[in-house]
């Protein structure tokens, strides 16, 4: 599921600084992780953390909870090493997981790496032509009740098939991750990006304002750069989840499959949402729910909200002329910079 956001992030971070304060300064890291980049801006009278802690920190959560690296944690987990001591990372990935997974009644959900493989979405690549019988034996493997993190911080699976794909909430937790990090060396004002998922840590304090976010245009075409809000933000994390660019087809029957797959039926599916835009207090957490907006729509999406007012929420969606729409929140409306 994780992969959409590589291809489809709608996000870019715009934030212009100018400083007044000659013992006061912007601090900038930027650097490459999970296959994508990421830029950390921070607000300090000195250098805090350097480029070589932040590498530090993101290899070893990818060693952690990357499906991409053979020797990661859940990676051996995943070849059926269940005697694997996972870490903090995995542990804190596995519960905001959860808490998801049992909230969207199992729209979100991170087992369903068995049929990311299936499709030609995981780490093989290779796209497989599935029939509904194929689909229907897959899908016994798939549900995140099916597994389980033991006291002793090992996982048990109820079936060995069973594939862990944290793609969906990972890059958002790793921002979470970061921030931490920055927290622990003192720092109190800073943005961090990573692949698209933000946080917005304090302020912008040398101009005095909310760090400022600006969301893209879905429809918008390649050589362009149009925006469709900015966003003030404080103590927030967001993440962007769309459907509507990078498409797979079947090179047979010439079917296309948009990147995401409901759990529930097995199909990869495409609705009249094309992006689910999220801020909480948790990049993580903003992670996971923008995945489950892309399998909602919109009506079921209005029904969630209204029972989460603690998200802020922008969904783009086609209507019945093909014509792009927004449903905002009401606590999103407030945070739109005029």
């Amino acid at each position: 599921m994780k992969e959409l956001k590589r291809f489809y992030s709608v996000l870019v971070v715009a934030v212009l600084f100018i400083s007044c304060d000659k013992t006061t300064n912007f601090f900038a890291i930027q650097g490459e992780a999970q296959g994508s980049t990421y830029s950390i801006k921070y607000i300090s009278n000195e250098e805090k953390v350097t480029k070589n802690q932040i590498d530090s920190l993101l290899t070893a959560f990818d060693l952690s909870l990357s499906t991409y690296r053979p020797d990661s944690k859940i990676s051996k987990i995943n070849a059926g090493d269940l005697t694997v001591v996972v870490d903090d990372f995995f542990t804190e990935t596995f519960q905001l997981s959860n808490q998801i997974y049992k909230e969207t009644k199992g729209l979100f959900d991170p087992t369903i790496g068995v049929l990311v493989n299936a499709y030609g979405f995981g780490p093989n690549k290779k796209q497989e032509n599935l029939s509904q019988k194929q689909i229907d034996s897959l899908l016994q493997f798939v549900g995140f009740d099916k597994i389980s993190l033991n006291s002793n911080k090992t996982i048990s699976k109820k079936y060995n098939q069973t594939f862990i794909d944290f793609n969906a909430i990972a890059q958002g937790y790793s921002v979470d991750v970061v921030v931490n990090y920055l927290k622990s060396k003192g720092i109190e004002n800073a943005i961090v990006e990573i692949g698209g998922e933000l946080f917005a840590l304090g302020k912008n304090t040398i101009e005095n304002k909310n760090w400022v976010v600006g969301i893209d245009d879905p429809l918008q075409k390649p050589e362009e750069r149009t925006l469709i809000a900015k966003v003030n933000l404080e103590n927030l994390g967001m993440a962007t989840s769309g459907n509507y660019r990078k498409v797979m087809v079947d090179e047979v029957t010439g079917k296309k499959f948009v990147h995401i797959i409901n759990p529930k039926t097995g199909l990869a599916q495409k609705n009249h949402v094309l992006s689910a835009t999220v801020l909480s207090k948790s990049s993580g957490l903003s992670d996971g729910y923008a995945t489950a907006f892309m399998l909602m729509n919109l009506e079921e999406s209005k029904a969630f909200l209204q029972q989460h007012s603690e998200l802020y929420v922008m969904l783009l969606y086609a209507d019945s002329n093909n014509k792009m729409q927004r449903f905002t929140t009401d606590n999103f409306n407030k945070l739109i910079k005029e």
